[in-house]
């Protein structure tokens, strides 16, 4: 092996410099692989809520439009849409919950990454939750508190994606302002109907089982609101930290 003290001094220096270098090189690649574990995946997050999000509007929508159907067939179709939208969601809150386990930096504080994911999965299971008993109670839909209820769901579903989406940047906290104030008035609302429409119910239903099982999907669907509302709460609990 021929040994430094061989070699001329101009040469010394040049292998040297590039020993030097090598080194460098090492231990910034080592540093730079430590550092990985905690720089926060922000966009990784932001994409899973706003996913999950726009994934809340289309039900929002085909809630609507179950309601409005009067054929039970298409109507299961419509509410087979929904349930495929609903295991999406709990695909895409598994994947928020990993991501919380890998990193060790969060765009924001952990607890409120792990209350808006499950307010946000709330949401979608009580849309789904509601979508289901209509079929399965085979009840007429054609009815004003569920047109009313439907309504509003696919406003509040709105108004969340709306905020969710400008959590990224926090620029327009306006526009999350606005949402949430929005989703409070929607929420306010939905208490109002379900008060007239099981006041409705029970003066024109004379059928008990039809009473208990329209009731039981107002009930449902009143607290698909309250979960948007719930997400809201987060999402202001967000900015006032943050913004």
């Amino acid at each position: 092996m021929l040994r430094l003290l061989e070699v001329p001094r101009t040469a010394q220096k040049t292998v040297l410099s590039q020993t030097v270098c090598l080194h460098k090189k090492e231990s910034m690649s080592g540093f730079n692989s430590f550092l990985k574990i905690f720089i926060p995946k922000n966009a990784v997050f932001f994409e899973l809520f706003e996913k999950v999000a726009e994934n809340l509007t289309v039900m929002g929508t085909q809630l609507k439009a179950v309601v409005a159907e009067p054929d039970f067939d298409k109507r299961a179709k419509l509410i087979a849409v929904i349930e495929d939208l609903e295991h999406q969601n709990d695909d895409l809150t598994h994947s928020l919950f990993t991501e919380l386990g890998r990193n060790f930096i969060t765009p924001f504080d952990r607890e409120d990454i792990h209350y808006l994911a499950t307010s946000l999965d709330d949401i979608a299971d009580y849309i789904y939750g509601s979508a289901k008993k209509m079929n399965f109670y085979r009840v007429n839909t054609n009815d004003m508190g569920m047109q009313k209820f439907a309504e509003l769901i696919e406003q509040g579903c709105q108004q969340v994606k709306i905020a969710v989406t400008q959590l990224r940047d926090m620029k327009n906290i306006k526009a999350i302002t606005e949402a949430m104030i929005k989703i409070n008035s929607i929420e306010n609302q939905a208490d109002d109907v379900f008060d007239m429409s099981i006041e409705r119910l029970f003066a024109m239903e004379t059928d008990a089982k039809e009473v208990i099982k329209i009731r039981e999907i107002y009930q449902v669907m009143e607290l698909a609101t309250d979960k948007c509302e719930d997400a809201s709460n987060v999402i202001e609990s967000i900015v006032l930290k943050y913004a």
